[in-house]
């Protein structure tokens, strides 16, 4: 089973894609942090892509596409794949038909965690972790117990993350709907998106991408 995993920062895309690959073996392939892999195991397309970087310019598709085929490659990845990030361009897409139906392979599903942007912004800006223990919490769905005090270990300081405010969470919205504009069309023209409420609890959530990939 092959799918990508779409939704803005926040949806819980994270969430979802380590619950596949604790349950079913699939692998979660994030450019960004196969790249970093890459270049710091020294692997051929990794030396490739630091040379590029290491020149101040922006990586290709083409040692992306090729960093990608390397990865499905490996013999963790025959359980199947989770795309995160990857592709944001009509060219992408094309490329990654043709890495999968190299090796035999296709892509099943493209699944969409829909979110309501105020919503949204009320999720992540609420926000905020034990300073000590690290602890998450939020300021309506999950508040400490005694205000100022973590239930776990009992400190009294608390973090936000600086990102996390309604500028940067609206901005971040803008630029996902502006990176997957271009690639929607061409997997609903396939019939291979379906679309999941993001809002919901995210056992819900992901009891909904399961029957998605059951078929149901």
């Amino acid at each position: 089973m092959n799918i990508i995993l779409l939704g803005p920062p926040g949806a819980g895309k994270g969430t979802q894609a380590q619950r596949l690959v604790a349950e079913r073996g699939m692998v979660q392939l994030s450019t960004g942090d196969m790249l970093r892999a890459a270049v710091k195991a020294g692997t051929p397309v990794g030396l490739q892509a630091k040379a590029v970087m290491d020149a101040g310019e922006l990586v290709s598709d083409a040692i992306v596409s090729a960093l990608i085929g390397e990865r499905l490659d490996e013999a963790d990845a025959k359980g199947g794949a989770i795309f995160d990030g990857y592709p944001r361009t009509a060219a992408q897409a094309e490329a990654l038909d043709l890495l999968l139906d190299e090796r035999g392979r296709a892509l099943d599903y493209v699944i969409e965690l829909e979110v309501d942007e105020d919503a949204l912004v009320e999720r992540i800006t609420g926000r905020f972790t034990c300073a000590n223990c690290g602890t998450g919490y939020h300021d309506s769905f999950k508040p400490t117990a005694v205000a100022g005090v973590c239930d776990v270990c009992g400190a009294t300081e608390f973090k936000r993350r600086p990102d996390d405010n309604a500028e940067t969470v609206r901005t971040r919205m803008a630029e996902y709907r502006a990176k997957t504009a271009p690639i929607l069309p061409i997997y609903e023209a396939r019939g291979l998106v379906r679309r999941v409420d993001g809002m919901a609890d995210m056992a819900e959530v992901g009891r909904a991408v399961s029957a998605i990939l059951d078929g149901n």
